[in-house]
C-alpha cells in the first residue's frame, strides 16, 4: 500500500484539524516496514514532511505579515495548537520505526544519503518527551505574543503614525537633533511596554526550565545545544570564543568608534550617534520603492552569477517578496522555505536605506541556499546547520558587493558604493561584540535560572557584559535604556540560543570573502557547490567545501580583523582622492 495522494497546493488542505493530515501518518505508521520497501518508505514520509511544513511556514509568512488580522493569527494558533502537537507525537513514531530497522542492520538499503539523517532523528528521538509537546506549543504562542507587542508599537512623528521600522530611518539622519529625537522616541515605545515583556519573559523561561527538566537534562542550554544539533562545539567553545572577540575584536570596534566619534566633531559618541556616517555627503539613498529595489537586485544578482539571478527572478516572478515595512507588519526580516513549492520567501522591513539592501542581500542568500538544495531528494536533507546557514547568507553580501556599482545595475555611483562597503565592513566588527553580548547573556540566564526570573538581575548582567564588549558609546542619563537592552532583541525571547551562529558563520564569510578578492568567480561557485550539499555533510565538512575552516580562534579573528581595517583604509583613502578631485574640478570652474 502506498501513501495516499496529497494536494500539490496546500491551501486545499483545512489546517486547523489533526484529522486534514492523521491518515497519512497512521498509514506509514501501519504500512510494514522493510529492507526491501524501506527507502520508498521514507521518501513517502517525506513528501508528507514537506507538506506539513509548507502548511506550518505558509501560515506564519501571513501572521507576521499583519500582526492585527485576527482571522490570520486564529489560523496560525489553531494549527500550532491543534495540528503541530499532534504531529510531533506522530514524527516521533515514525523515527522509532525507523530507527529500529537502523538497528536491525538496515541502514544499506535506505540509501548512502541517510546517514546524517539517522545521527540527527537519534538525537531528536532521544530529546523526544511526550510531556514537552504541550510546553513546546505554548512556547509558541508566547513567542506569537512578542510578535504582536513589538509588531504594535507606534509612534507619531510631525502628524503621522509610523513604526519602529520607519522610525529608524531617522537615526540616519545628518541632524543630531533628528536622530535624537527618534532615538528617544523609540525608548519611550519599548519602555512602555517593559513591564509586559518582562512577565513575558519570565513565563517563557519558566517552560523553558520545564522542558529541559522533563528531558533528563540541567539546563535550558544543555536542551538547547542539544535541540540544535550542536554536534561539532560546546558551551566552552562558545565561551572562547567570546574571549576571542573580546581581545581582538573590541579593540577594533572602539578603533571604528572613536574615528566615528572624531570624524563627526563630538565630544561624546550616544546612542543616536552610531549609525549616521561621518562626513558632509548625504545619507545613502538607495532606492524609492519596492520595485526599484528588486530589480535593482536582479541586476546586482546577475553580475554575481547567473543562475542565481534566475532563482531572484523566479522569487520576484512567483510573488515571493514582501520587502517595505507598513503598519502591523512584524518586525524584522526572515526567509521562509516552502519545501513543497520548492520556493523560498522573503520577508523584510524596508524603508529606503543602504541596511535594507543588506538585509535583502543577507536574506537573499538565505534563499539562493534553498533553491541549491531543493533537489536533494529527502525533506529532512533540507536541515541544513543553522551556523552554516548564516554563511550562506553572509557571504552573499559579501560576494554581491563589488556589484552595487550603478555600472553593473546596482544602487551607487563608485563613491558611494566605495561608502556603503565601508559601512558594512566596520558593521561587521561592530556586530560581533553586540554578538557576543546577546551570546554570553543567554549562557547565564539560562545556567542561573532562579537569578534571571528576577528582571532586574537581566537587566544587570546585561549591563555588565555591555561594558565588557561594547565601549566608546556615552550612555550618560540612558542607563535604564541600556540595562533593558535585551528586550530589543526578539532571538532572546523567540530563538535562545540561535545567536553565536551569526558569529561563527560570519568568521567563515569572511573566509570566502577572502577567496575572492583573489578569484571571485571561482569563490561564488566554490560557495554554491557548498549550498548544494544541504545537509548531507557535517558543518565543518561544509565550511570545507565552502573553502572556509570551521575555526574561531584569536590568530584566525586577527587575521580577519587585520584584512577586514585594511580594506576598509583603502576604501577611504579611494572615497576622499574621488571627492578631493571633484573639489579640485570645482574650483577650477
Amino acid at each position: 500500500m502506498t501513501l495516499p495522494p496529497l494536494p500539490g497546493n496546500v491551501a486545499e488542505l483545512d489546517s486547523s484539524r489533526w484529522e486534514t493530515f492523521e491518515p497519512y501518518y497512521q498509514e506509514l505508521q501501519t504500512r510494514e516496514l522493510a529492507p526491501a520497501n524501506a527507502r520508498q518508505w521514507l521518501e513517502d514520509w517525506s513528501r508528507l514532511s514537506k507538506v506539513v511544513r509548507e502548511v506550518n511556514a505558509s501560515l506564519y509568512i501571513e501572521k507576521t505579515l499583519d500582526t492585527t488580522d485576527e482571522a490570520r493569527e486564529r489560523a496560525f494558533l489553531d494549527f500550532i495548537n491543534h495540528v503541530e502537537p499532534q504531529v510531533q507525537i506522530a514524527e516521533q513514531a515514525l523515527k522509532e520505526r525507523l530507527l529500529a530497522l537502523d538497528a536491525a542492520g538496515a541502514a544499506p538499503s535506505l540509501g548512502e544519503d541517510v546517514a546524517l539523517v539517522l545521527r540527527n532523528m537519534r538525537n531528536e528521538a532521544d530529546l523526544f518527551r511526550k510531556e514537552n509537546v504541550p510546553l513546546l506549543t505554548e512556547l509558541e504562542r508566547l513567542s506569537n505574543e512578542y510578535d504582536k507587542m513589538t509588531g504594535s508599537m507606534a509612534a507619531q512623528w510631525d502628524g503621522e503614525s509610523v513604526n519602529l521600522s520607519q522610525l529608524n530611518q531617522f537615526l540616519y539622519s545628518k541632524d543630531r537633533a533628528v536622530r535624537e529625537r527618534a532615538w528617544k522616541t523609540m525608548m519611550d515605545l519599548w519602555a512602555a511596554q517593559r513591564q509586559e515583556l518582562n512577565k513575558l519573559y519570565s513565563r517563557m523561561l519558566r517552560v523553558r526550565q520545564q522542558v529541559a527538566s522533563n528531558a533528563g537534562l540541567p539546563d535550558y542550554r544543555a536542551y538547547s545545544f542539544r535541540e540544535s544539533g550542536r554536534f561539532d562545539y560546546t558551551p566552552e567553545d562558545c565561551l572562547a570564543f567570546h574571549r576571542a572577540i573580546e581581545r581582538v575584536v573590541v579593540p577594533a570596534a572602539a578603533r571604528i568608534l572613536e574615528k566615528r566619534r572624531h570624524r563627526l566633531g563630538l565630544e561624546r559618541l550616544r546612542p543616536w550617534d552610531v549609525g549616521v556616517e561621518p562626513g558632509d555627503q548625504p545619507p545613502l539613498k538607495p532606492y524609492e520603492s519596492q520595485a526599484e529595489l528588486i530589480g535593482r537586485s536582479r541586476q546586482m544578482f546577475q553580475q554575481v552569477d547567473p543562475e542565481l539571478g534566475r532563482f531572484f527572478a523566479t522569487m520576484d516572478e512567483d510573488q515571493l517578496l514582501d520587502l517595505s515595512t507598513r503598519p502591523g507588519k512584524a518586525l524584522g526580516g526572515y526567509c521562509q522555505n516552502l519545501p513543497l513549492r520548492q520556493r523560498p520567501f522573503i520577508f523584510m522591513n524596508g524603508v529606503g536605506l543602504h541596511e535594507d539592501v543588506q538585509t535583502l542581500l543577507h536574506e537573499a542568500g538565505h534563499a539562493f541556499h534553498d533553491f541549491e538544495a531543493s533537489a536533494l531528494p529527502l525533506v529532512w536533507h533540507l536541515d541544513v546547520p543553522l551556523e552554516f546557514c548564516e554563511v550562506a547568507s553572509m557571504s552573499m553580501e559579501l560576494l554581491a558587493a563589488p556589484y552595487l556599482i550603478q555600472e553593473y545595475g546596482g544602487f551607487y555611483t563608485s563613491a558611494e558604493a566605495a561608502r556603503a562597503r565601508i559601512e558594512h565592513l566596520e558593521g561587521i566588527i561592530l556586530f560581533l561584540p553586540y554578538m557576543a553580548v546577546v551570546d554570553a547573556f543567554q549562557h547565564w540566564v539560562y545556567t542561573h535560572p532562579q537569578e534571571a526570573a528576577d528582571a532586574a538581575r537581566c537587566d544587570a548582567t546585561w549591563d555588565t557584559l555591555w561594558a565588557r564588549f561594547m565601549p566608546v558609546i556615552n550612555w550618560e542619563g540612558f542607563e535604564a535604556e541600556r540595562m533593558s537592552g535585551w528586550h530589543r532583541k526578539p532571538h532572546i525571547f523567540q530563538a535562545p540560543f540561535y545567536y553565536v551562529e551569526y558569529g561563527l558563520a560570519q568568521v567563515g564569510a569572511l573566509q570566502v570573502w577572502r577567496n575572492s578578492l583573489h578569484d571571485q568567480a571561482g569563490a561564488v561557485a566554490t560557495y554554491r557547490r557548498a549550498l548544494a550539499r544541504g545537509g548531507t555533510q557535517t558543518l565543518p565538512e561544509l565550511f570545507a567545501t565552502a573553502g572556509a575552516k570551521f575555526r574561531f580562534d584569536e590568530a584566525m579573528l586577527s587575521d580577519l580583523v587585520a584584512l577586514v581595517e585594511e580594506t576598509v583604509t583603502a576604501l577611504e583613502k579611494y572615497v576622499f582622492n574621488i571627492q578631493s578631485a571633484r573639489g579640485n574640478v570645482r574650483r577650477n570652474e
